[in-house]
């Protein structure tokens, strides 16, 4: 599995010859996108800076498209959407939260979540969380010390910060890693097995974008 990350909430999964795109950058957003083609593609908040299909169906690729809740299996990735809450560019709005198992490991992508109260159907889902992809943001989305409780409630493997920078919250990143104690050193991407995971605990890993 090779995770690189594209900005704001923008994530690219590769795992083998398929890829999984998490809130693409659409190119009506004022942000800076990035285009390829995609097999899957899962977009948990209908904004311009999170709702970019447009961006990831390129070549002969036509994805299979993710935009709210339910269950779904799809080339053999296993995908839940929970619905839950954002106030993201000051507006209340419906935030779909996604789990996904894949290669032996299991993925949580909170997205624009901007609460602590999960919904009881997200405590459910949401087990044995391997790699955690958390909003750091502020600004309509969880601050970096809510989302670092968040994080370590969860006790996933790996933490990965999203949403700060060319969001606001351009100091998010320090004040994320100064709740957690840690300054890891920024990188590239993040290529993973499941035996990589042996061991960690609320490991902190900082993906500089693409």
């Amino acid at each position: 599995m090779i995770i690189t990350y594209l900005g704001a909430e923008f994530v690219k999964i590769q795992f083998g010859d398929t890829i999984l795109a998490f809130n693409p950058i659409s190119k009506d957003s004022k942000l800076s996108t990035s285009k390829f083609g995609a097999d899957i593609v899962l977009s948990g908040l209908n904004h311009p800076d999170m709702n970019g299909i447009d961006q990831v169906t390129f070549g002969d690729k036509s994805p299979f498209v993710i935009t709210g809740p339910g269950e779904y299996e799809v080339k053999g990735v296993f995908i839940k959407g929970i619905g839950s809450e954002s106030g993201y560019d000051s507006e209340k709005r419906i935030n779909t939260i996604f789990t996904v198992a894949l290669e032996g490991m299991n993925i949580c992508f909170l997205g624009a979540l901007n609460t602590l109260e999960l919904p009881k159907e997200a405590d459910e889902a949401i087990d044995g969380v391997d790699i955690l992809f958390v909003p750091i943001g502020g600004e309509g989305v969880l601050s970096p010390a809510q989302a670092y409780k968040l994080a370590v409630a969860m006790n996933p493997k790996i933490i990965i910060p999203i949403h700060y920078g060319d969001l606001g919250g351009k100091d998010a990143l320090k004040a994320f890693l100064k709740e957690a104690g840690e300054s890891p050193k920024p990188e590239a991407k993040l290529t993973l097995k499941k035996k990589d995971l042996e061991g960690k605990e609320a490991d902190v890993v900082i993906l500089e974008k693409e």
